[in-house]
């Protein structure tokens, strides 16, 4: 009886549907036609990926504006090799990443060979997929520009 383990089932599952909204539909429809859309806060800033409300204040926002394709790494993990379920099949750095013109950093993979080719600073830009649909898949990732910030 000691070494019984007790186990239960656990199901995690979210049983509804969400439409996107105002604001993250024209984000993801900005992607589908191969442009990348924040959101202007009150005070000016510019929040890419955007949210229908701002996180200090609450408020809802939709001043959609058009971000660059090129930004900076501010942060970034080794990913390794890829895993079960995971979108890539190949190795990738997962990095934050501030695209030119906004204020906040998106997370999203950098395409290189190993940890070695990645530094805090690099300058990336975006890969669009192949077949564009509307989706943050829409940005298969990003690629060293070879330059600095």
């Amino acid at each position: 009886m000691a070494d019984e383990v007790l186990q239960a089932p656990l199901v995690l599952e979210y049983p509804f549907t969400r439409t996107t909204g105002p604001v993250v539909g024209a984000f993801l429809t900005g992607l589908r036609e191969g442009v990348v859309l924040g959101v202007r806060r009150s005070d000016g800033t510019v929040m890419c990926p955007p949210l229908e409300y701002d996180p200090t204040t609450s408020e809802p926002i939709g001043e959609m504006v058009e971000v660059g394709q090129t930004g900076t790494v501010v942060s970034w993990s080794w990913g390794g090799p890829p895993r079960d379920q995971q979108p890539f099949d190949r190795d990738v750095a997962w990095a934050l990443i501030t695209l030119d013109g906004a204020d906040s950093p998106m997370l999203h993979a950098v395409f290189v060979d190993g940890p070695s080719d990645m530094a805090t600073g690099m300058r990336v830009q975006v890969q669009w997929a192949d077949e564009r649909v509307g989706h943050i898949a829409d940005i298969a990732g990003f690629v060293p520009t070879g330059e600095n910030a």
